[in-house]
């Protein structure tokens, strides 16, 4: 990389600009992968296509969960432990959908795939004992390519999503360095690529045609959040409604495709200087 004056900058680390141009696609299958979300259904809604397409293809995915979704209902009348241990259920359900096991969700994918950090929803910090925690299961799990919510959109409102994006990329940073947390007696460990979902500024683009139902489907065995984020009555749930979840997601996809000129795709911003 050349600055203004053609100054060779290559190998310092001074960043690099913004570039003008076509989006990547589709890095090539991880064995293993780890998806970050704040909530129990935001992997899916951030991924949930390119996930399926690499289990397909042999990858071993892995989820992480870092709230226990306690917040996650209109009823103020809801038992907040019922609901957590709900909304456990949907993410095993919706795990084994993307792994592409027989049934809606009715699959195990193993306690080792889907590994829940319990913080309160709606108070997640990006605080040490965070940071320690995300880098234990990063050095245990050794993911080829993590993916995580872009902690750089602007005018994000939930605070978890902020917070979780800025602690999946601090503890990449922990988890490569030997000097960090010598106490989890880990060996240090630097996947190859970072994806950041919901990006500010995508750069990439994975495509997802062939596994739009499999998003759908994943993000349909969330039933405790149909109400509050797909429009579908839970009490009274019909095909019309799930169709009509169904016609939302199909477009997005394909807008998220036309930028890198796919009939359907998962925008990221890619980052692979780790």
């Amino acid at each position: 990389a050349t600055d203004a004056s053609g100054t060779d900058l290559s190998g310092l680390p001074v960043g690099d600009l913004p570039v003008d141009g076509p989006l990547s696609t589709d890095i090539a299958v991880p064995d293993r992968a780890l998806a970050i979300g704040a909530h129990p259904d935001d992997i899916e809604f951030g991924c949930g296509a390119t996930l399926a397409k690499w289990a397909k293809a042999g990858c071993h995915v892995h989820h992480l969960v870092l709230t226990d979704g306690s917040k996650g209902t209109w009823d103020p009348d809801q038992e907040l432990d019922e609901l957590v241990a709900e909304r456990r259920a949907e993410c095993l359900a919706a795990a084994a959908v993307i792994d592409g096991l027989p049934g809606d969700g009715q699959g195990d994918v193993g306690s080792d795939r889907v590994i829940f950090l319990d913080r309160i929803d709606g108070e997640l910090a990006a605080g040490t004992e965070e940071r320690r925690a995300v880098c234990r299961v990063i050095r245990a799990v050794r993911p080829t390519v993590i993916l995580g919510h872009d902690p750089w959109r602007r005018y994000r409102l939930h605070p978890d999503h902020r917070a979780a994006g800025f602690l999946t990329v601090d503890a990449l940073v922990a988890a490569r360095d030997p000097h960090f947390f010598p106490e989890l007696e880990l060996a240090p460990y630097r996947p190859t690529a970072l994806l950041l979902w919901e990006p500010d500024q995508p750069n990439h683009v994975e495509a997802a045609s062939g596994f739009e139902e499999s998003k759908i489907r994943a993000l349909l065995c969330h039933r405790s959040q149909q109400q509050t984020t797909m429009g579908i009555d839970p009490a009274a749930t019909t095909a019309a409604q799930t169709d009509a979840f169904a016609h939302r997601v199909v477009p997005q996809l394909g807008a998220h495709g036309r930028l890198a000129s796919l009939p359907a795709g998962e925008a990221f911003h890619l980052l692979t200087d780790l």
